[in-house]
């Protein structure tokens, strides 16, 4: 009995420094511009990736954006990793940690006091254009939330991210709002 339990052992431990090998070789073709090796690394570890970053931002949807931006910056990065300074999955999880815990801090840079100070704002940020601006009656056409969305991104500086946690939607509604919202005051303005 106890040489079939250091046996598995041993194959787990094989099995272990296989994908190791197999993950350090894929981030080695990804930075040499191998787009099916970076396939290789999400088929592989996506799925963890996505559960460490659901432990820190405990919404699917911000998970899931961490899980994006971490691959992004992996397909940038992936000269960077060293297999001597670490292994490669530790080097993975540790980009798509970093990214959750930044979204984590945007999320929470403003917190609920803010929130009725940034809303006048938003509003008062239109109200002391001139009546007479055109940006002001292009503004004016644009639906409440996509308008506050614009505003608060361009005249407070917040970032996607900050938005979709103050105004408690999906970073990608945010997204669309902001491009949208672009989209029809350039055509308003054009």
């Amino acid at each position: 009995m106890t040489g079939n339990g250091s046996n598995t052992q041993q194959g787990a431990a094989l099995l272990d420094h296989e994908r190791e090998a197999q993950l350090a070789a894929a981030l080695a073709r990804c930075a040499a511009g191998d787009r099916a090796a970076l396939q290789i690394i999400y088929a592989s570890e996506a799925p963890r990736m996505i559960g460490i970053a659901r432990r820190i931002l405990f919404r699917q949807d911000l998970a899931e954006e961490a899980v994006h931006d971490a691959f992004m910056r992996i397909w940038r990065g992936a000269a960077g990793f060293d297999p001597n300074r670490g292994s490669a999955r530790g080097w993975l999880f540790a980009v798509v940690r970093n990214r959750a815990l930044s979204i984590h801090r945007n999320e929470h840079r403003y917190d609920a006091s803010d929130e009725r100070a940034l809303e006048i704002d938003s509003e008062a940020a239109v109200t002391r254009m001139p009546e007479t601006s055109a940006l002001r009656r292009c503004l004016e056409r644009i639906e409440r939330p996509r308008r506050d969305a614009v505003v608060l991104a361009y005249a407070h500086g917040m970032s996607h991210s900050e938005l979709a946690g103050r105004m408690n939607v999906p970073l990608g509604t945010v997204k669309s709002w902001v491009r949208r919202s672009l989209l029809s005051l350039q055509e308003c303005m054009g």
